[in-house]
Parts: structure tokens; C-alpha cells; sequence
């Protein structure tokens, strides 16, 4: 700009010619400006902004940039003014060289919509190159004999510039003899001749020193200068001559390097010295020296570098043939250069987004590329194509340019990147094809909601886990990525026992690990319902639920419980009984376990586990039935100890075991006697009572015998008083029965009732119990057999001292069966009677003695009634249908009768009329006892 200044008459014509050019360009609807070469990096061009119709802030908004294929960028856009300015200088020779007109096009893309806007700027030449000689000092020899206006050419002389800034004229300094003339050919560059303008006399002068200036057309005029000497030779009045004055070869492209391409012949019809002749090139660039090669001697001519056509498809040569004395001749050489289709097209991608969405619909742009061929005609024109199969297509735009678009849905779960390979191909032979490969890749939409690869799970965990451990895991997947594929777990909200689910379970959110909080018991909850829900992070978030149940499984944790013999909770032993003519598979008592395991951990076996007296008594296996393996012995201990073990058949198995008494006699008296060897030897305060109870009841019975003596006595005399009114008319008919019974009938009763006794010796209370009587000569009362209380009786023996205020009787109660079905199991399965006594060993001593002593007072008042049915003694209580089942668990099994082989059947029996059988047991051994 700066040199437009200096120029006002140039900066007139560069305005004009911007203003043409834009006119220009409108009608063309082609935007086209014109500046003059070497201006300022930065100078203002165009005002493109204007030109697109656009606001200036809207070309960087809109992605307004300038694509050009193959060249140095020489423009830019300034954002701020919307102006097309020079990215540099521009030098109009380097750029176009002798072209006339020097057009630089390239086109505009507007980002947003992918829109090409074409661009052509024209630089302007000016006269920034001198005219310059190939060579500064030239030698002409020139024969004295050379006729007036004789020619004789010189150096070269070029000048890069065009138009009135190229070379114009010579100026040839002051002398007599010779001038300069200016040569030049269409379409090529000007050389000067030096002209003789009268004949020379090497004698008189033989030496000339010129100078020859080249001045251009340029304001102001730029020249250069050139020193010539002429040299005048002896007479050589024939020159060569070429065959032809202009010799024309085309060759392609593809030449090897030093392939002959044509031989140039001169003649010169002079001999000697002065006809051999050489060739050498003239008036041609350096560029064409370093191309071809000529033989100075053959005038061959070939190849020294490979020809390009897309580089220049015309090569003009000049050749000169000098003989000798230095007679000359020229001739045009004129080299075209075919095209070979060498060059494979390109493809040049020019925007585009590389990464689309899945949910993109079709007809969606993706990439905008360029393709194009160096070669010409069908070698330089190009076809564009992508495999079948994809989802994609190619749209034509303008000037060689394609669109990539979509043209079906996409689906990142099935295709997530597409290598598109667009094939270029030309319409050469042979053609020539390139491949660019296209990544596009699918991006993803949150469009699958996670899935668990099955519909429900089932999840079996071992009762009595730890808390917090780990019991099962899930897994969804989504075939989405990043956070449409972060799934997060959780359980759905609910209640189980009136506590919330999340009480017993949780699950973490990241893995879907679930964890226990709670250790799991069987025998309270046996399985869990969840639903697991897992939900993406995707926008908007997609779930999905799966069932999962959860099964507590059984372990044997719960040992077998022993629900008969019940065990004291003051720590005494029961004492079960056993009479001595007891046959072998006598029922002794039943052992009663449950446990509260199941499956294979509630199968309960039972065995003997140590005896006093081996092989006297056996346990049966699965019914727990303690009984009599062999006649009992006169030998045989009163008290004989047995340990019975009940045992599960879990893993590990567990075991309870209790420890039963046995207590071998026949009567009361029989027991009393021998209640010294049942006393138990862990504690000296068990020992003394025992030892209270046996002479309480000893002193009891001694008194109850002082009694009925005395009241023998008594009625002895009566009857002695009472003989004489036998005889007078009085009959004793009308004496009860009862008055007549002497000692021999108290002992009778006393072995009737004396059936079955349990002591508990570390017990301030003691049960008796007797059965109802199956003797006829028992003292039974009518008063008693009306009676229907049972009587229970309990005193304290280290407080009440036989009180008879403080005896308490307990109520009846009518449930007091079970039937068979009622009894679970297999140890509840018996053969025998389906009624009988319901055994309890857990007696007060204090009953014992109570019993007596109201047998002794009743007797005293002459009456033998004890409460209680007939023939029960008031024991019905026990043995009767009114028996109150107050220790009995709540589990309704194995109930038998002590003695015999009978079980108990429900209250139904008695609803029906049946008559409770508690004694039949004993039938046999009061038939034996009636016999001695």
C-alpha cells in the first residue's frame, strides 16, 4: 500500500480494476476482487462479509472459513471488519509467472451449513523486476567479409514482469558500425540482435567494446546492462544451416530419464575448420537446462530429469549450430508433453462432524470432502463411492465436492464406529483409484433400559449367617455406554413382620452385591420376596425390576428337647417305678423329645446310654419306650440309674440327655423301707430331707398302727359286751362292714394303693400317687364312691408339721387325651390301649404323708373314705378323667401310661361314655397279689 501511495496514477488504476472486478464477479455470481501483488501482509482485499450478505461478528458465529486445495493459503478473513485481506506478500512471477493474467481461486465455507461460495482474486502486476541478461559480457566474432545489415543475435535478456512492466527496448552505446534491434516471438521472451550497419575492416579495427542496455516500461523505468565485444574475423563466407527451422516431437510424461526425444542436423558447406559445426541450446530457462540435454556434437537432444505433465505440458527450446570460425544458425525445437494417467486421485476432507448420535435422523451431513485428479481430461476425471450396506450415502455439491449423510437410523448397540471407505476413481486406462477412510463414529442415546439375564432368581442361604456378609449378587446390563450404562441397584420397599425389608437386606447400589443384616433362623423365617430394581443413568433414566426369593435353609442348631421326664427346675431326679413281676417288654416310661430343626435335623433317635444294671432294661430307637429286657430278680436293686440320649441326625449331629430312675418294689411299704437307698449323694440339705421324710412317714405309720390296735381293741370289748344281746334277739346285720376290718385289712389297703411312688429328693414337696383298686376287700366307703374332687394333696414339711388346714386340692380338668393322630412322629406310634393315666413323677413327700393321715382319721371315725371315686382312694385326680395337664408343653406327643402298654386318647372317649381303664394296667399284678 505503501507504494500505492507513491503512486497515485497506479492506485487510480488498481481501484478501477477492484471495481470492475467486483462488477464482474456479480454478474457471474462469482465473487471476484483484484489487488496488486507485493502489498502488505494484512492489506484489505475484499469485504466478503458484505459480499455473503453477512454481518461481520456472524463469520466467526457461522464458521465462515476459506478452504483452498493444494497451495500456500495467501488470503485470510479478519473477523472484526468482514474483510478478505492478504495472509502475506504476494509475488505475482512466483505465483503465475508469464502468464497475463495471474487469478488466484479458492472458495468460502460457511461451517453451519456447509455452504461453498467461490472466490477469485486477480493480482495486479507492477514493475518490481529489472530486466535482466543471461549472461553480462557476450563475445561476437563477426567476419570482415559480413555484408551491411547483417544480424547477429544476442544474449537473452528476461524480465518476470507482464504488460507495459516487461521488457520494452535496447539502447546500444555510441558507434559507427553497429546497432541494436529488438526481436521477440508470440507468446515469448524479447532478445536483442546486433545489426552491422556498414562493412568492417578487421585491419583497421578488429576489436569493438559495446555496452547494451535493456530498459523496461515501467514507472519509473527499470534497465540493466550487458558488456559485448566484437571481434572481427577472417572471412568465413558460409554458415551452418539446420535441416528444418523448427523441429516438433510429443512425448508422454512417463519418459524414462535420458530417453533420446529428437536430433537437430545443421550443415555448413565450408570445409575444415570452418565447417565443423556444434550444437548448443539457446534462449531457454534453467528450469528446461535441468530438464533436457543436448549433445553438442550429434545435436541429440534427451531427457535429464522426468517430465511432469501437470508441472508443464510445452517446452519451447531454441538451438543454435556454430561452425568453427563462429557462423551460426538457429532453430526452434517445440517438445509436448502427453499426459499419462500417473497421478491417482485425491480426497481431501474438508469439515464435518465425525461423531453423530444414534438417534440422528436420516439425511443427517457428516463429513464434506474434496476429490480431485492432477491429470486431465478422462484421466483427471473422478467418480466417488462407498461400499454397499452402510447407512450411508454421497451427494454431489459444487466443484468435485461430496456430502457423507445418513440415510437410514442408526443403532450404537449394534454398529458403534463406521470405517466408511470412499474410493476415488478416474476414467483413465489404466484407471487409477485411492481409498480415504471415513471414521464415524455413534454416539450414544440412553435408548435400553438395563436387563438381568434371567426373570427371577433364587437365592438359598445357610440360617444363622453372619451379619453384613455377602449372600448373592445380580448383575443387569446395558448395552448403552458412559452413564447410560451406570447402573445403580436397589430394592423395592416393603414389610415383613412388621419390620421394613431393608431391616433384613440391602443391596449395594454400584455392584448389586445383597448383604444379610440380619442372622437368618429357620424356625422364624423361612423365605424372603424382593424385587430388585436397577436403573440407568441415562437422561431420562430407564429401569427394570427382577424377582428374587430368598430361601433360609435349615441348620441343626437346635438340640433335641426332652419334654418327658420333664426336668425339675429345682435340680431333683425323677423316679419312675417298676413292680418285680414285671415281665420282660414291660413299658417301664416313655421318653419324649422333639426338636425344633427339620428335615433330616428333627429325626430323633434314642438309646440307652449307661445302666446300673446292664441288659435289664432297652430304649427303643425311634420310640424312646423304656422297657423291661428280662424278668426282674429278687436280686435286682431297688433303684436301678439309667441314662437314655436322644440324638438328631443333623451335621454335626446334637444330643440331650436325661437320666431316669427306676424304682423296682411292690408296695409302699416295700418303697418306704427302702427310700434310704434313693437318696441322692450331691448335697447334705437333699440328704437330711430325705431323711425328715422317711421317719415323718415312719412315725405316721406307727402312730396310724398304735390306732387301729387301740381301735381293735375297743371293739373287741365292745363285741364282748355286746354277746349277750347276740343271743337274746339282736343280729349284727346292721354293723357296717368297715367295723369288722382288723390290722390284716389295714395292711391290705395300704398294699393296694401302693402302685407307683415318686420322690423328688432335693424337693420340699412330694406327689403319691395311687391308682384305683381292683380288690374287693378293700376299706372303701359308699360316701367316697360318690365323691368326684380329686384330691392333691401338698404340705411343707419344715413349716406346716402335718396341718391339715394348709392341704390343697387341685381342680379337675376334662382335656387331658390325645389321640393318636395327635401324636406326631414316629415315636408317637404305639400298639396298646388308647387310654390311660398321664405319669407325672414329680410328687411332694408331704402327699405321701397327708394320705396316711387322713386314711388314719377316717379309719378313726369309722369310715374309710379318702376322697375320690370308688376305689381310688380320692386319687382320681391322678388317674382319672379329670386330670389336669398343667406341666404338659404345648407339644401333644408320646403320652403313655407308666406300667402298662396303654396311651392316651382325647377327651372324647370320655364324652362318648367310656369308661377311663387307669387301673386295667395293673389287673394282672393285683390278681398275683389277691393269689398270695
Amino acid at each position: 500500500m505503501a507504494a500505492l501511495q507513491r503512486r497515485p496514477r497506479r492506485s487510480e488504476q488498481l481501484s478501477l480494476l477492484t471495481l470492475l472486478g467486483t462488477l464482474w464477479g456479480a454478474a457471474t455470481a462469482q465473487i471476484q476482487y483484484s489487488i496488486p501483488e507485493e502489498l502488505e501482509k494484512g492489506s484489505f482485499v475484499g469485504n466478503i462479509a458484505k459480499d455473503l450478505g453477512l454481518e461481520p461478528r456472524e463469520l466467526a458465529e457461522r464458521g465462515v472459513r476459506i478452504v483452498s486445495r493444494g497451495r500456500t493459503q495467501l488470503f485470510s478473513l479478519n473477523p472484526r471488519s468482514g474483510s478478505l485481506v492478504t495472509a502475506g506478500r504476494i509475488d505475482r512471477e512466483d505465483l503465475c509467472a508469464q502468464s497475463p493474467r495471474c487469478l488466484v481461486s479458492f472458495n468460502i465455507l460457511v461451517e453451519d451449513k456447509l455452504n461453498l461460495y467461490p472466490v477469485e482474486v486477480e493480482i495486479v502486476d507492477i514493475n518490481d523486476n529489472t530486466p535482466r541478461f543471461l549472461k553480462e559480457e557476450l563475445e561476437v566474432k563477426i567476419l570482415e567479409n559480413a555484408a551491411p545489415s547483417s544480424r547477429f543475435p544476442l544474449m537473452e535478456v528476461y524480465d518476470p514482469d507482464v504488460g507495459k512492466n516487461s521488457l520494452q527496448g535496447f539502447k546500444l552505446s555510441s558507434n559507427s558500425h553497429f546497432s541494436v534491434d529488438m526481436q521477440s516471438e508470440a507468446h515469448g521472451p524479447k532478445y536483442p540482435e546486433l545489426v552491422l550497419e556498414g562493412t568492417l575492416d578487421r585491419e583497421g579495427e578488429a576489436v569493438y567494446h559495446l555496452v547494451l542496455t535493456a530498459m523496461d516500461g515501467g514507472d519509473p523505468v527499470r534497465s540493466s546492462v550487458a558488456r559485448i565485444l566484437v571481434t572481427v574475423l577472417d572471412a568465413n563466407d558460409n554458415a551452418p544451416v539446420f535441416t528444418q527451422p523448427v523441429y516438433r516431437v510429443s512425448v508422454p510424461e512417463n519418459l524414462p530419464v535420458g530417453t533420446p526425444v529428437l536430433a537437430v542436423n545443421a550443415t555448413d558447406r565450408d570445409e575444415g575448420v570452418h565447417g565443423e559445426i556444434t550444437y548448443s541450446f539457446v534462449k531457454i530457462t534453467e528450469k528446461i537446462s535441468q530438464i533436457f540435454r543436448l549433445n553438442a556434437l550429434t545435436g541429440e537432444i534427451s531427457t535429464s530429469a522426468n517430465l511432469d505433465y501437470e508441472d508443464s505440458n510445452f517446452y519451447e527450446l531454441g538451438v543454435e549450430a556454430r561452425d568453427r570460425p563462429g557462423l551460426r544458425d538457429r532453430a526452434k525445437v517445440l517438445i509436448t508433453i502427453l499426459d499419462v494417467n500417473d497421478n491417482v486421485p485425491e480426497v481431501v476432507v474438508t469439515s464435518g462432524s465425525r461423531t453423530i448420535a444414534e438417534s440422528a435422523p436420516p439425511g443427517t451431513i457428516i463429513a464434506l470432502f474434496q476429490v480431485f485428479d492432477r491429470d486431465s481430461g478422462l484421466n483427471g476425471l473422478v467418480t466417488c463411492s462407498i461400499p454397499r450396506g452402510l447407512p450411508f450415502e454421497l451427494e454431489k455439491s459444487v466443484d468435485n465436492y461430496y456430502r457423507l449423510v445418513t440415510n437410514a437410523a442408526l443403532d450404537r448397540e449394534a454398529v458403534s464406529l463406521y470405517n466408511v471407505t470412499v474410493t476415488a476413481t478416474d476414467k483413465g486406462t489404466p484407471s487409477l483409484s485411492t481409498e480415504t477412510i471415513i471414521s464415524v463414529n455413534v454416539a450414544d442415546t440412553n435408548d435400553n433400559p438395563p436387563t438381568f439375564p434371567h426373570s427371577s432368581y433364587s437365592v438359598y442361604v445357610l440360617e444363622n449367617n453372619p451379619r453384613g456378609a455377602s449372600i448373592f449378587s445380580v448383575n443387569a446390563l446395558d448395552p448403552d455406554v458412559d452413564q447410560n450404562a451406570r447402573v445403580a441397584y436397589s430394592l423395592a420397599e416393603d414389610t415383613l413382620q412388621g419390620a421394613p425389608l431393608s431391616s433384613y437386606v440391602s443391596i449395594n447400589s454400584d455392584t448389586g452385591v445383597l448383604y444379610a443384616l440380619r442372622s437368618f433362623d429357620y424356625e422364624q423365617l423361612r423365605n424372603l420376596q424382593l424385587w430388585v430394581t436397577a436403573s440407568d443413568s441415562g437422561d431420562p433414566p430407564l429401569s427394570s425390576n427382577v424377582s428374587l426369593s430368598l430361601f433360609v435353609l435349615d441348620q441343626n442348631d437346635n438340640a433335641p428337647e426332652i419334654l418327658y421326664p420333664a426336668l425339675p427346675t429345682d435340680g431333683s431326679t425323677g423316679v419312675e417305678l417298676a413292680p418285680r413281676s414285671a415281665e420282660p417288654g414291660y413299658l417301664v416310661t416313655k421318653v419324649v423329645a422333639v426338636d425344633r430343626d427339620s428335615g433330616q435335623n428333627a429325626w430323633l433317635s434314642y438309646r440307652l446310654l449307661k445302666a446300673s444294671e446292664p441288659g435289664l432294661f432297652t430304649v427303643g430307637l425311634h420310640t424312646g419306650e423304656v422297657r423291661t429286657a428280662r424278668a426282674l430278680l429278687d436280686r435286682d436293686a431297688l433303684k436301678q440309674s439309667l441314662v437314655v440320649a436322644v440324638q438328631d441326625h443333623g451335621q454335626p449331629p446334637l444330643s440331650a440327655t436325661v437320666t431316669l430312675t427306676v424304682a423296682v418294689a411292690d408296695s409302699i411299704p416295700e418303697i418306704l423301707a427302702d427310700l434310704g437307698s434313693l437318696e441322692p449323694s450331691d448335697g447334705s440339705h437333699n440328704s437330711d430331707l430325705t431323711l425328715y421324710l422317711v421317719v415323718s412317714v415312719a412315725a405316721v405309720s406307727c402312730i396310724f398302727l398304735a390306732f387301729v390296735i387301740v381301735l381293735l381293741a375297743l371293739r373287741l370289748r365292745r363285741w364282748h359286751k355286746s354277746r349277750p344281746l347276740q343271743t337274746s334277739g339282736g343280729g349284727l346285720a346292721s354293723v357296717p362292714g368297715s367295723h369288722f376290718v382288723g390290722v390284716d385289712g389295714v395292711r391290705a389297703f395300704l398294699q393296694t394303693y401302693s402302685h407307683e411312688v415318686s420322690l423328688t429328693a432335693d424337693s420340699r414337696k412330694s406327689h403319691l400317687i395311687f391308682p384305683q383298686p381292683n380288690y374287693a376287700d378293700t376299706l372303701i366307703s359308699q360316701e367316697s364312691c360318690e365323691k368326684n374332687e380329686p384330691l392333691l394333696i401338698t404340705q411343707d414339711l419344715l413349716e406346716t408339721k402335718g396341718d391339715p388346714k394348709q392341704l390343697e386340692q387341685a381342680p379337675p380338668n376334662t382335656d387331658w387325651r390325645f389321640s393318636q393322630a395327635q401324636r406326631p412322629g414316629t415315636s408317637g406310634s404305639q400298639n396298646g390301649d388308647d387310654t390311660g393315666t398321664w405319669p407325672n413323677n414329680q410328687f411332694d413327700t408331704e402327699m405321701l404323708q397327708a394320705m396316711i393321715l387322713a386314711s388314719a382319721s377316717e379309719a378313726a371315725d369309722g369310715s374309710s373314705t379318702l376322697g375320690g371315686g370308688a376305689g381310688t382312694m380320692g386319687l382320681s385326680a391322678r388317674y382319672g378323667p379329670q386330670f389336669t395337664l398343667q406341666h404338659v408343653p404345648d407339644y401333644r406327643q408320646n403320652v403313655y401310661i407308666p406300667g402298662s402298654n396303654a396311651t392316651l386318647t382325647n377327651a372324647a372317649g370320655k364324652r362318648d361314655g367310656k369308661a377311663p381303664a387307669g387301673g386295667n394296667g395293673n389287673k394282672k399284678k393285683s390278681g398275683k397279689k389277691e393269689k398270695k
